[in-house]
């Protein structure tokens, strides 16, 4: 309690100007935590774009995918419809090719997905919802911690004087 409340009176005389504030961050330091805050959003806003813009279900397995994946649908009614009307006729040739070149396209589409989930999708995840967190958590604890120093600093200053004056 007694911490808290030395942490606030310093805090309060920094506020005010009786008091030196210890600067820990250089100049560059100080705009690189400025900007932090701007490439979070970046980041935020960029993850939730890109993932809407994927067809394919975020997360779940390659089969459960391909089988939701409008191409996938498509390919296989083609190639139904090319199974009913038969190889006989030019259109259920036509349509079989035209299926098996449909699901071609959705494999392709689901690796490049894929692809784009693992190497994009995910890292700016991880920079928006847990790096930058966790700089931003690390920073507090620094201030905290440079108040505490300077709250600490001003009690040996005092105790010294008060020691002298005896």
């Amino acid at each position: 309690m007694k911490k808290q409340f030395n942490r606030m009176r310093q805090l309060a005389n920094q506020t005010v100007g009786r008091a030196e504030k210890t600067e820990v961050l250089s100049e560059d330091l100080l705009q690189v935590e400025k900007r932090l805050d701007l490439v979070k959003q970046v980041t935020h806003s960029t993850h939730k774009k890109l993932t809407a813009c994927l067809q394919g279900q975020q997360g779940t397995d390659v089969e459960k995918r391909s089988k939701k994946l409008p191409l996938t649908i498509l390919a296989q009614c083609m190639v139904e419809g090319a199974a009913v009307l038969g190889d006989d006729s030019l259109l259920g040739k036509m349509l079989k090719l035209c299926g098996e070149t449909e699901e071609k396209l959705a494999q392709e589409l689901l690796q490049f997905e894929y692809q784009i989930e693992r190497d994009v999708v995910e890292p700016l995840y991880v920079l928006a919802e847990v790096d930058i967190p966790n700089i931003q958590k690390q920073r507090k604890h620094l201030a905290k911690l440079v108040l505490d120093m300077d709250s600490a600093r001003t009690r040996i200053s005092c105790q010294q004087i008060c020691t002298i004056l005896q």
